[in-house]
């Protein structure tokens, strides 16, 4: 897996986390590997947040961790689906 930072080693900054309250979402955290700047933010968050029932997506590059907030139980194949499709890899629920 190669790394998302411009050849100079700049990273592309500018994720939005957005936080919907709702009584029935449930929060689900997952361990990601390959995320190394800002870029990798974005392309994570773009891409799960379009699953359908994602409210919201956290995504901690210090820990390789990403917090999923769905409107019901997260399904951890479509997400693991979107989070490859970014470029990166679902190790498991952490």
């Amino acid at each position: 897996m190669g790394s998302c930072c411009t050849p100079d080693h700049s990273c592309s900054t500018g994720a939005t986390t957005t936080a919907v309250a709702v009584a029935e979402a449930t929060r689900t955290v997952y361990a990601v590997s390959g995320m190394t700047c800002g870029h990798c933010e974005t392309s994570v968050t773009r891409s799960v947040g379009a699953v359908e029932g994602v409210l919201a997506v956290d995504v901690d590059l210090a820990t390789g961790l990403v917090t999923v907030t769905t409107d019901g139980a997260a399904d951890d194949a479509l997400i693991g689906a979107a989070i490859d499709d970014a470029g990166y890899e679902l190790t498991g629920r952490a």
